[in-house]
């Protein structure tokens, strides 16, 4: 099967004009000088006005500039998964997904488990795409819900820009245990790899800081409903932060939530928006609560023994 050409087009702008092609590139369209030097040695190409062109080439206005990136190759350390993807919007450049809970994003050491990057890679296989796996934002097995994958290097490069200046807004919805106290709210507290674990967190002033903001959507004696927002993005940030304050995620065992009213913790990317890299269109996701929130004994309407 022929592969499809990932690539990237652009009209040369008047305030562009005179620019080499090499500096065209990186200054104005920040492609790095390592991914530069693939798309020149392994495999990509650089076009004006549909020609081979060099970097050395000046540049009008009005030109079309063409990168073909080179393929990618793919890492040996994941193995195809047959897990089926919700994939909920996709274009040349980015592929938004809905994560069942119980999936890893990518696979675990011993390499055995389904995972989204697995299921991204054999998905990539049967439509003839040549990349591998760039995940812009992760979600923990048991957390459900919204995630951004990056379809080729250069798109991963952009989102991680757009990620550093906080212009991925990201929402999500927790139950925890307990009453909380307050309709909005912003916790302050750095976060630090626990010295014990490999896995686990805790709040520490040694640790980096770490900003979550929050809005309670409903309420019960027994448990809380909050819709919550991230300003950093720290390992298990919204899990170290209400266990810190008193209110662990339910079935959040790591941190102190019981597990009798749930096996996994309840935590769902439910919201995600961004301007588009490449489009500057404005892209706006949700993704509705699923079951296991609402047949939850705690959660906000239900009663005890449902």
């Amino acid at each position: 099967m022929r592969h499809h050409e990932i690539s990237i087009e652009w009209t040369v702008s008047q305030e562009d004009s005179g620019l080499n092609l090499r500096s065209y590139l990186l200054m104005k369209k920040d492609i790095s000088r390592r991914l530069l030097t693939d798309i020149k040695f392994a495999g990509g190409s650089l076009l004006v006005n549909n020609k081979q062109s060099t970097v050395r080439s000046n540049l009008a206005a009005g030109d079309r500039v063409k990168v073909i990136f080179p393929p990618e190759p793919v890492s040996e350390f994941i193995p195809q998964s047959s897990v089926d993807l919700s994939i909920v919007y996709e274009d040349k450049h980015l592929l938004v997904i809905d994560k069942p809970s119980g999936i890893s994003t990518i696979p675990s050491r011993d390499r055995q488990a389904d995972s989204v990057a697995g299921a991204v890679l054999a998905y990539y296989s049967r439509t003839a795409w040549p990349a591998t796996f760039h995940a812009v934002n992760r979600l923990d097995k048991e957390t459900s819900g919204l995630m951004i994958v990056a379809k080729h290097r250069y798109a991963h490069d952009q989102f991680a820009k757009k990620q550093r200046m906080q212009e991925v807004k990201r929402q999500y919805t927790a139950l925890l245990h307990g009453e909380i106290r307050w309709f909005t709210g912003m916790i302050h507290a750095p976060i630090a790899r626990k010295d014990s674990s490999i896995i686990e967190r805790k709040v520490d002033e040694s640790g980096k800081e770490a900003h979550t903001a929050f809005a309670t959507a409903a309420v019960t004696n027994e448990a809380s409903l909050v819709n919550v927002s991230l300003l950093t993005g720290r390992t298990h940030q919204i899990r170290v932060h209400f266990a810190w304050l008193g209110y662990p995620l339910v079935g959040d065992k790591l941190y102190g939530g019981s597990i009798y009213h749930s096996n996994a913790h309840l935590l769902h990317a439910s919201q995600i928006a961004f301007t588009h890299p490449f489009t500057n269109e404005i892209h706006y996701f949700t993704s509705a609560l699923p079951e296991r929130f609402t047949t939850c004994s705690l959660f906000p309407g239900q009663t005890n023994g449902h």
